[in-house]
């Protein structure tokens, strides 16, 4: 089973209300047990108080057992009574596994600390359940996402016992015993039940279920209804409409892959009515979509992540990351722009509003979010907030329901969420999580060994050295490496991966250029300049009294690594590392999205494609074309202060960065408002370069003006051609 069927169509046993005829008792007692567990994660993250490895082992359980049996391993023979009663029993001792590990814990440290110098004492119960989930995580990623993560924590626990003595430089590891890496991987917070279960547990899995309600209470129509609103009547609306809903559908899913299969249902079929080719058509949802894994405030489970690894308050994150994810709907909609106008789409279609699906809809949209975005404000931990979001969603439609008996009116459509709509939500949203927490808690093995082992620092080398200290080669080798893990991966697994191993790398080159700096009026205080006597090369002798930016470089490109991160903290504020962290996690983050929707494997544009009837392939290159706010958005995080700028630096960069980006797409599509000549290349590249330099007002102002130039003529060029064509047309019919 690959990860394209595992995100776009679930069958036959996969999803929970789809068991196998013949199974209705078995059905039902696992919707109760779903049930159940969704309204466990709601008051664990509330009211329960179990110890952390109590609360990830649960966590674990509930999805590894509902994995096993919905997800069944057997193609046709599924069905068969033998097959399902063989899952239910491995899913059942899979989760027991996990309960006896988390139970297990007092026992082992007692009996290793008993006799001490003799390794960790394991029962056979021990060793039997802790191969077990190793085993089952590699055969439920499998199952939810295909052959390459089973195929890594094999190669990330062969390098940890015994593989990487046979390694060579940077990436020969010590090996180690059995019992270790075993106990490590269970026990270590990077480990199975570490850092990456807990934040499935207690945010992603809350959001998933929060996005249930959302959906099931109505608040999907709103967002179709709402953008038909705000693009029904400008030219090309359906495809704006696309980008729109897929914007707001975002705060929802935080999915490709599902917010393409949600909205493009209804968004594809508009764009091919307004005019708009099929694969343009497909490409713009899929690029759309993909842009909803960077909105916030839920950003897929990236923030989440992120938030983790960097210790920088969620909702830091989620403020800095609204201005760049503006920039890239905006990027979408001047290509849909462009094609509009290029192919002349757009004819009139019915766009007619559906006002009680827009007023039904609207109460549980924006109040639950209002709620959850003041709540995140206020300093409130996110699992907190989206248990109050969740309930504000049922207060909301209850309100409407109410609204709707007193006014008597027809116009109202209210979802009303009794006991059956928010079974039905809860179901859903435990469902839509069954891959992200089976590959989270999966995932854990491989950062254990990556941590353990210290392969991170020797990847983050090799990036430095071949960068030279280029923070754009360096971007380019995190692209190719995110393109290359994202055709196996989800993005999310990608973004975790490549952070891990290059996100110190590329922190590391944005301080390097601050050093160099210093290095070049020269270090007087003995206590930083003497740092640098540890290192072997001739230059540092003039690191007192300075050198040429060259050589300053030369000096930095020859630090060991182990040398550099003792360095770095004493020559850059504190403040400053933590945003070049954060900055480099949102590069690699931005990033790992592409394989959405780059070929040759690009799910969210094979789904879309799939809904277009367009062929795969060619509506995968239409959608990377329509993307390239992917890469232009992350070199914005590395070469402006978009991320560490105040208010009205941010604004100025980001406005003058849409002129930037408009250019970036005419000279693409060879078209602005009209046709474009060769004579207008170097203006909209000058116009650009003005437009995209941070934060200098008069190069800013020019690129935006040159820019400008360029559309006005092309507007003309177009108009008049027009005009031309009928006048002809007409002389041609004996009219004149």
């Amino acid at each position: 089973m690959t990860q394209q069927d595992t995100e776009i169509a679930i069958s036959p046993r996969e999803t929970l209300l789809d068991i196998p005829k013949g199974r209705w008792g078995a059905r039902q007692l696992v919707l109760v047990f779903a049930l159940v567990f969704a309204i466990w994660h709601v008051l664990t993250n509330v009211y329960l108080t179990e110890p952390g490895l109590w609360q990830n082992a649960i966590h674990f359980a509930g999805f590894a057992f509902l994995a096993s049996v919905t997800i069944s391993p057997w193609g046709k023979r599924s069905n068969q009574t033998w097959a399902w009663i063989v899952d239910i029993v491995y899913g059942l001792l899979v989760a027991s596994a996990a309960l006896w590990v988390a139970y297990a814990e007092s026992g082992l440290y007692e009996r290793s600390l008993a006799v001490t110098g003799q390794g960790w004492q394991f029962t056979i119960v021990d060793w039997a359940a802790g191969l077990l989930l190793i085993f089952a995580c590699m055969d439920l990623s499998r199952r939810v996402a295909g052959w390459v993560i089973p195929i890594l924590i094999a190669l990330s626990l062969s390098y940890i016992l015994f593989l990487g003595t046979m390694l060579p430089g940077v990436f020969r590891a010590a090996s180690l015993p059995l019992d270790d890496v075993l106990f490590r991987t269970l026990y270590n917070d990077e480990g199975l039940f570490g850092i990456l279960a807990q934040i499935s547990v207690a945010n992603i899995t809350l959001f998933m279920i929060f996005g249930g309600f959302l959906v099931v209470s109505g608040a999907s129509n709103f967002v179709i209804e709402i953008s038909k609103i705000v693009a029904g009547r400008i030219k090309g609306g359906a495809a704006f409409v696309a980008v729109i809903s897929s914007a707001l559908t975002g705060t929802i899913s935080g999915s490709a892959i599902a917010n393409t299969a949600s909205t493009g249902v209804i968004t594809i079929p508009l764009m091919k009515a307004n005019g708009f080719r099929p694969q343009f058509a497909a490409g713009v949802e899929a690029a759309a979509s993909t842009g909803g894994q960077l909105m916030p405030p839920i950003m897929g489970a990236g923030a989440f992540v992120m938030a983790s690894y960097t210790s920088i308050p969620y909702g830091t994150i989620v403020a800095v990351s609204v201005v760049p994810a503006i920039l890239y709907f905006l990027s979408v909609a001047f290509i849909v722009r462009i094609e509009a106008v290029k192919y002349d789409a757009g004819a009139e279609i019915d766009l007619t509003v559906d006002r009680g699906k827009l007023f039904s809809g609207g109460l549980v949209f924006v109040l639950p979010l209002t709620v959850m975005i003041w709540l995140l404000l206020t300093g409130v931990t996110p699992a907190y907030a989206a248990c109050w979001a969740i309930a504000a969603v049922i207060g909301a439609s209850w309100m409407t329901s109410i609204v709707a008996y007193f006014s008597k009116s027809g116009t109202f459509k209210p979802v009303n969420m009794g006991p059956a709509k928010i079974s039905e939500a809860l179901s859903s949203g435990i469902r839509s999580a069954i891959m992200t927490a089976i590959l989270l808690t999966a995932i854990g093995i491989m950062n254990n060994a990556i941590v353990t082992s210290g392969v991170g620092n020797g990847f983050s080398l090799m990036i430095a050295q071949w960068s030279q200290g280029s923070m754009a080669l360096a971007i380019v080798l995190v692209a190719l490496a995110s393109l290359v893990l994202g055709m196996g991966l989800p993005v999310t697994a990608a973004y975790i991966i490549l952070a891990i191993l290059t996100a110190p790398a590329l922190a590391g080159i944005m301080a390097d250029g601050l050093i160099v700096e210093q290095l070049i009026a020269g270090i007087s205080d003995p206590a930083k300049s003497g740092l640098f006597f540890l290192v072997d090369h001739p230059l540092v002798a003039q690191v007192a009294t300075g050198m040429s930016k060259a050589e300053a470089w030369e000096l930095m490109a020859n630090i060991p690594f182990e040398i550099a991160v003792t360095i770095r903290p004493v020559l850059v504020d504190p403040t400053l590392q933590t945003t070049f962290l954060l900055t480099a996690h949102l590069i690699i983050f931005w990033l790992s999205q592409d394989s959405n929707v780059t070929p040759p494997v690009c799910l969210a544009a094979f789904a879309a494609a799939g809904i277009a009837g367009s062929r795969p392939m060619a509506t995968g290159f239409e959608s990377w074309k329509i993307a390239k706010g992917l890469y232009v958005v992350p070199l914005l995080f590395a070469y402006t202060p978009l991320i560490s700028g105040d208010l009205a630096q941010v604004l100025q960069i980001g406005f003058f960065s849409l002129f930037g980006i408009y250019a970036t797409y005419a000279l693409i599509q060879w078209y602005a408002e009209g046709p474009i000549g060769i004579y207008t290349v170097p203006l909209l590249i000058l116009g650009g370069v003005g437009a995209y330099w941070p934060l200098a007002w008069l190069p800013n102002i020019a690129g935006a003006a040159v820019i400008t130039a360029v559309i006005v003529m092309s507007y003309r060029a177009r108009t008049q051609g027009l005009v031309g064509g009928a006048v002809a047309a007409n002389e041609q019919s004996g009219v004149l």
